[in-house]
């Protein structure tokens, strides 16, 4: 039986905002809104938090989170993968049990409704999946090449949202929810591997926090669905 352990990663480095991760966003610190839906999630069974701050670790460990060790300085800086950070975790605290699957929660998404993991987690066990990544449907007409102008889709038939058909739709991964196997991430080194489930969230939940005017309208939407 599958065993859920949720790992939320949050360096104290942030180039673009200074102390992103704990930042006051809606009432909590930016890192307390992914802990505190891991914990209300009746499917996870742990929520660890990977981070080589103390004021993060002891904000996180506050929260109600694990926070083992700190990691290590060369898995915080900018070039590290989420990947290193995962393979760290599993290594270290996780340990080698293929029932485990660890729920990668990135902290930058704090917008989720109550039960979007809980339906995460049951859609990965429905579609017996080896990992699952969160996508939102985009409606976007993209373009390529500034110099020489290249549209991704036929301006010539411009297609309205309504006509478009199920199976011509796109989707853009919102960086919120990944699960992926203890195995899978052994042998892949990547969170995502195998059987991927595509777990599909709301636009408002797909806000990823890169600036200050992220934060601004994050705080909004998270006011505005009572979060």
């Amino acid at each position: 039986m599958n065993k859920f352990i949720a790992l939320i990663p949050a360096r104290g480095g942030s180039k673009g905002i200074p102390d992103k991760n704990i930042r006051i966003v809606n009432g909590l610190p930016l890192i307390c809104w992914s802990i505190k839906q891991a914990l209300a999630c009746p499917m996870i069974s742990r929520v660890l938090v990977s981070t080589d701050s103390e004021k993060i670790a002891e904000i996180a460990l506050a929260a109600g989170a694990d926070v083992p060790a700190l990691r290590p300085a060369e898995l915080a800086q900018d070039i590290t993968s989420t990947e290193a950070v995962m393979l760290h975790a599993q290594q270290h605290w996780l340990g080698a049990d293929d029932n485990n699957v660890i729920v990668l929660l990135q902290p930058t998404s704090p917008l989720r409704f109550a039960d979007s993991l809980t339906r995460a987690i049951s859609l990965f066990e429905q579609q017996q999946a080896d990992s699952l990544v969160s996508v939102c449907e985009s409606h976007a007409f993209f373009w390529r090449h500034p110099q020489n102008p290249q549209a991704q889709y036929d301006f010539m038939h411009r297609p309205r949202r309504q006509d478009i058909k199920p199976e011509d739709k796109q989707y853009r991964e919102n960086g919120s929810i990944y699960l992926t196997k203890n195995s899978i991430l052994r042998q892949c080194k990547n969170r995502l591997g195998g059987r991927i489930a595509m777990f599909c969230m709301q636009e408002q939940e797909s806000w990823e926090i890169d600036s200050l005017t992220d934060l601004t309208i994050v705080a909004a939407l998270m006011q505005e669905n009572n979060l």
